[in-house]
């Protein structure tokens, strides 16, 4: 047979079909109760009366891992952002009070080069099984001129189910609930945009070169995985102990999340000197020259996830979550106000 063909305009069928075999062998070790089909053809099928719910709400939800992608092209690692992705969508679930059930994944590349999807979704895979939740599906697509030359766009969509009457949306939040926050692992997946402007153009710092702290290259310290709440926050609510509201600090930082759950006349008051900032945000600031406010409004700062707890559940809240693994700050208190957050 002569002319041309897919391979010579860029797309290899042959070297997808050997990375599908590979990827469907990782998706497989994720499945939970309800999946009731492995990677098909065409979609992923799941019972959700399998789960033994009475009134069952889906709760969806998409991300990508963003410019922090831009480390792991330069890097040449790629074992980690599938983790990211993951963290992304499952943790913007479980804010409702949602059990993160499946996950898709979508990767878009320019030219699939052995290994690279293979560690991508390898990295998927392992935060589903902390996640709970089943690789049902996904999407790898070879698109030859979309991307530059060893790089590629990482996305993911997350199915949770929760009770009707049980589903957290932040109405139940009141005057007097104790703000708990979760301990992050530094900068997670957001703000990567300014942290590469500050630290490898305007401070001309290498990825390679050792953090001031030690332990680490600097590279290593960016691609360091986001953490994964939302088991751990499954549990805690599943237990019985009241939680009246969450937010996920994804990009907006504290104040931009934490608004998000706070009613109309409250205003969520967070103690800034209430929990310590992984020392990657003072390299970013002082390498950067950035205002307290901005670091404040783009970054985590080192807490991940904010929950709302009524007062006299506080200490049942923080054990259950300090016996899982996770580190608790009481980070401050919803008061009267108009502000909806307010930082001091």
């Amino acid at each position: 047979m002569s002319g041309l063909t897919y391979r010579e305009a860029g797309v290899d069928i042959d070297a997808g079909d050997r990375a599908a075999a590979e990827m469907k062998r990782d998706a497989t070790r994720t499945f939970i109760p309800g999946v009731i089909t492995g990677l098909s053809d065409f979609g992923g099928l799941f019972a959700v009366n399998e789960l033994g719910l009475r009134d069952p709400v889906l709760v969806m939800g998409t991300d990508s891992v963003g410019t922090k992608l831009k480390i792991a092209f330069a890097l040449d690692r790629h074992d980690t952002v599938g983790h990211d992705v993951v963290a992304m969508c499952a943790d913007d679930i479980v804010v409702h009070g949602a059990r993160p059930v499946c996950f898709l994944d979508y990767l878009g590349i320019g030219h699939l080069r052995e290994g690279v999807a293979e560690a991508i979704v390898r990295g998927v895979a392992d935060a589903c099984v902390l996640a709970g939740c089943a690789l049902i599906g996904g999407e790898t697509a070879e698109l030859p001129g979309m991307y530059a030359p060893g790089e590629y766009d990482l996305a993911g969509f997350a199915v949770g189910v929760v009770e009707r009457d049980s589903i957290i949306d932040g109405s139940q939040v009141q005057e007097g609930d104790v703000l708990l926050g979760l301990a992050s692992s530094g900068l997670h997946s957001n703000g990567f945009s300014l942290a590469r402007r500050a630290l490898l153009e305007h401070a001309e710092l290498a990825l390679d070169s050792a953090v001031p702290w030690g332990g680490c290259t600097l590279g290593e310290e960016l691609l360091r995985p986001t953490r994964i709440y939302a088991k751990h926050v499954s549990v805690t609510v599943n237990s019985g102990t009241p939680v009246h509201g969450m937010a996920h600090i994804t990009g907006g930082g504290l104040p931009g999340n934490v608004c998000r759950i706070i009613p109309a006349g409250l205003t969520a008051h967070i103690e800034k000197g209430s929990f310590p900032h992984p020392p990657i945000f003072d390299l970013i600031r002082e390498a950067g020259g950035v205002a307290e406010a901005e670091m404040y409004r783009t970054f985590n700062m080192g807490v991940g996830m904010v929950l709302a707890v009524p007062p006299d559940e506080v200490e049942a809240a923080k054990a259950l979550l300090t016996f899982q693994g996770e580190t608790v700050y009481t980070i401050g208190q919803v008061e009267r106000g108009d502000e909806r957050v307010r930082l001091s």
